[in-house]
Parts: structure tokens; sequence; C-alpha cells
């Protein structure tokens, strides 16, 4: 389906509707074909938490507070 500015701006949720029903929507200018609308596809599957345990190490200390001479290097 093809469609020009004026119509996709006045239709735009009809518009996403027949896009996620699977029909292409192609907006035109002028007769002259701009862009095309598409769904974005849905993410594969569910997240599987501890998927990335171990790959990266944390320092015992690494909430301590800096050192004075790397904190007068923000200020500067």
């Amino acid at each position: 389906m093809q469609v020009n500015i004026h119509e996709a701006k006045t239709h735009f949720s009809r518009l996403v509707s027949k896009v996620l029903s699977g029909e292409e929507v192609i907006v035109a200018k002028n007769g002259t074909p701009l862009v095309r609308i598409t769904a974005i596809s849905a993410p594969n599957g569910l997240r599987t938490p501890g998927l990335s345990k171990g790959a990266a190490d944390i320092a015992v200390d690494f909430d301590e507070p800096l050192p004075d001479e790397v904190l007068r290097e923000f200020e500067s």
C-alpha cells in the first residue's frame, strides 16, 4: 500500500495497525516513494538471568573513596 504524506499523518494509527498485521506501507511525496513503515521485530525468547556470571571482575575496594590527586583532576 502506498500513501501520501498527508494521508500518513492523518491516518497514522490505522497505517501502524496495517503494518503490524503484515502489510507493507510506503509513504510517498508527489507519487515518489520516500520511506517504508516497518514493524520492529520482537526479541527472541526470554532473558536468562546469570548468563554472563563470571565475565567481569569487580575489585574488592571498588567503592572506596578516590585518592585526593584523582579528585583534584575532576575539579580542574
